[in-house]
């Protein structure tokens, strides 16, 4: 005689309606009563049943009444989130065509003039990361010698918390005070899915083509697009560079705000980038911008390192 599996209580869980489009790990009691984990995008929810897209496999329908546990759970890291921070960071060149970088063993000394009225710190610092190819002494003076030819103060852009960081304070460069910024990277499917999915669950409107008319794309090259809505009431700006794309200049006019604009920005961005091969988006957001990081991250964006200017 065999004893009969031990019972498995259901009903505590994390799940609802709310998860569909998000990454989920769900027990569920099969047949004979044994628990199992499925982990993967909750694709639908039912008034019986859910469908979970399993990581690197098909979807499995589960029971309702037979969900044991469950909660969403962070997105599966792109592949993308592997490489070095400085294999990312060389994307920001691709942002504006006038901004120019003269490298300095791994290191890079960029230069960009003044964009919509002023210096912007990504394009006129030098990207310090990996081996400068010489003394740390030596690239340091390279970097102030570079910078006063330009009449602008010295930055160095770092890990944040980085042994560089640490080892370029001795020699006169110490944290700016603010702009520390997160890189976070999502695959483009998955956050223009996710995208999709928070706009079709906003409340519908009798009037909803006329307050949320057919986005404006203003193409700047083969590369380069701004897009806007609502006449300009949100905009937003992205670059691609190879299968990577970089979304930056996103603006929401303050009295237009919670009504998902931002959104619907970013995924006429992400649209345009995914029908021209990007895989791979990627974007700067100050680390107290916690608006931007809670939007961001509804999306799928992961922090792969965060950024840190020095000024010596």
């Amino acid at each position: 005689m065999t004893d009969a599996p031990e019972p498995h209580p259901v009903g505590r869980h994390q799940l609802g309606p709310r998860v569909v489009g998000r990454r989920v790990v769900v027990r569920h009691l099969l047949p004979d009563g044994r628990a199992t984990d499925v982990l993967g995008t909750c694709v639908s929810w039912g008034t019986e049943d859910l469908v979970v897209q399993q990581d690197g496999g098909g979807p499995v329908t589960i029971r309702i009444a037979d969900v044991v546990t469950g909660k969403p759970v962070p997105p599966r890291a792109s592949i993308r989130h592997r490489v070095a921070a400085r294999d990312v960071e060389v994307h920001v060149a691709s942002l504006w065509p006038a901004m120019t970088a003269e490298p300095l063993g791994t290191w890079l000394l960029r230069a960009c003039p003044p964009l919509d009225g002023r210096l912007r710190r990504r394009g006129n610092s030098a990207l310090a990361m990996a081996d400068p190819g010489l003394p740390l002494s030596d690239a340091v003076s390279t970097v102030r010698a570079f910078y006063a030819g330009l009449g602008q103060d010295p930055l160095i852009q770092v890990e944040a918390d980085s042994p560089l960081e640490a080892a370029l304070a001795p020699l006169g460069f110490t944290p700016l005070g603010d702009g520390d910024a997160h890189c976070q990277l999502a695959a483009v499917s998955r956050a223009l899915r996710s995208c999709n999915t928070l706009l079709g669950a906003l409340p519908r409107r009798s009037n909803d083509a006329e307050e949320h008319p057919t986005a404006c794309y203003i193409e700047e090259g083969p590369h380069h697009v701004e897009v806007s809505r609502d006449g300009g009431t949100a905009t937003g700006r992205a670059a691609l560079d190879g299968d990577w794309l970089g979304l930056h200049g996103l603006v929401v006019d303050p009295s237009h705000r919670r009504r998902g604009l931002a959104t619907r920005v970013i995924a006429d961005l992400l649209d345009w980038g995914a029908s021209r091969g990007a895989s791979t988006a990627w974007l700067h957001v100050e680390t107290d911008n916690h608006a931007g990081l809670a939007t961001y991250g509804r999306l799928g964006f992961v922090t792969h390192h965060t950024n840190r200017y020095l000024i010596g």
